[in-house]
């Protein structure tokens, strides 16, 4: 049997004609750039998102640079982040001409550690209430903002986040790359969604993305009308009107095209993230039911926020009634193995598909040396880099491959059973 990590073939033929009609809409229009299919989309993920504004770049990482600029974040500036992601995270913010202060991550999400964003407040940092500036010490950099990355597809714990961006004037900048739809409970049991719980939410629609383009693509959302009008002139060398220029923006715009396919597909996004919940429902109970996790050779994901708030659940009023809420989109199903690497080569002589993200934390990264990290400074960063992989997990899986999966993962463990 084959099993492979991602399969968008079979995707794109159920929905094929649809995106041919759609496509060909735009061929038939000639306009490419923006426009009306570009309108459509934006307002649909502000929709989707539960924000006031969405604007369409060219990718994720664009989506992160293009925020930062539009609030002025640059030189002299530090923005909190993890270091466990995507290079764009930090990337974004070292070409933004800031610098990326690392916090570890929880182990249970592989998200930033809030525990970790005030212990680097309250310790490294001075706070001036008159000027309302963080300064960290060390750095001598000016700290503007947290970024935290929502990884795998689950919400990053923001009620304590946003708490300290209140409480320091911090400006909150959501990495949703991986999390369009997934949502978190909050203290006063209400459920937001990714994107619309910070100042700017960024999104990236590449193909392997849970709404994926057929190319490069991404989104910014905000509340803010203001920030909103500045990302659109931003995203067009910073004119407005054409050929005027009192900003240096960048060609950061979203092609009609990726905004056609994506209208297709966004009708679709719920249901295929039901079926992801489903086969990440299932791949647990196999593991519970092989012993791999009694045995300790396999931690399988879960969404935490399901038993951390399932005692906030008593508003009758509440959009979320389900004690066993899940915000989970699993973008990613990434389990924790012992002796990673072997069992990865394993699967793939068994033809299933897998993925590291990320073999490396980005405070070992070497063109971020410049940062002066120590390279043991993360130890839960490093820890997940060694030990986690992500196992097919896309919507059209059959019940029977996952099955085959967990038969080839128990397989390899010779002490189990």
């Amino acid at each position: 049997m084959k099993v492979p990590l991602l399969d968008l073939k079979t995707q794109y033929q159920g929905i094929k004609d649809e995106i041919k009609e759609a496509v060909e809409e735009v061929f038939e229009s000639q306009q490419f750039i923006l426009g009306p299919k570009v309108e459509a989309l934006e307002e649909s993920v502000a929709d989707y998102c539960g924000c006031k504004y969405a604007v369409g770049v060219s990718s994720g990482t664009d989506a992160l640079l293009i925020a930062l600029m539009a609030a002025d974040i640059g030189a002299g500036h530090g923005v909190i982040t993890t270091p466990y992601t995507f290079f764009a995270t930090s990337g974004s913010i070292i070409r933004a001409g800031a610098r990326p202060l690392f916090v570890d991550i929880d182990p249970a999400t592989f998200n930033v550690d809030p525990v970790g964003i005030r212990k680097l407040i309250e310790v490294e940092c001075s706070f001036d209430p008159a000027t309302e500036q963080l300064v960290h010490r060390q750095t001598a950099t000016v700290i503007r903002a947290i970024m935290p990355v929502h990884l795998y597809g689950q919400c990053a714990d923001m009620d304590p986040i946003l708490k300290l961006a209140k409480k320091y004037h911090l400006l909150l900048f959501e990495d949703g790359a991986q999390a369009i739809g997934a949502e978190y409970l909050s203290e006063n049991n209400h459920t937001m969604r990714a994107g619309s719980m910070g100042k700017f939410g960024c999104f990236s629609f590449f193909p392997t993305k849970n709404l994926g383009g057929c190319g490069d693509g991404g989104m910014v959302t905000t509340h803010d009308r203001d920030s909103a009008e500045k990302l659109r002139v931003l995203r067009v060398h910073g004119s407005k009107p054409k050929y005027y220029h009192q900003l240096v923006g960048g060609n950061f715009r979203l092609d009609a095209l990726q905004a056609a396919v994506l209208l297709v597909k966004l009708k679709y996004l719920d249901g295929w993230t039901a079926k992801r919940r489903a086969h990440a429902s299932y791949y647990n109970s196999l593991f519970q039911q092989s012993g791999l996790v009694e045995k300790g050779f396999i931690t399988p994901p879960r969404a935490v926020w399901e038993d951390r708030f399932s005692k906030r659940i008593s508003n009758p009023k509440s959009a979320v009634q389900n004690p066993q809420f899940n915000g989970h989109i699993y973008n990613q199903y990434v389990i924790r193995a012992q002796a990673r690497d072997e069992l990865r080569a394993y699967l793939v002589e068994q033809g299933i598909g897998t993925e590291i993200y990320y073999p490396i934390s980005l405070h070992q990264q070497e063109c971020f040396a410049q940062l002066g990290c120590s390279k043991a400074g993360f130890p839960e960063s490093e820890k997940a880099a060694l030990t986690t992989l992500a196992l097919p997990v896309y919507p059209e899986l059959k019940p029977a491959q996952l099955a085959y999966v967990v038969e080839k993962i128990n397989s390899f463990y010779p002490d189990n059973g």
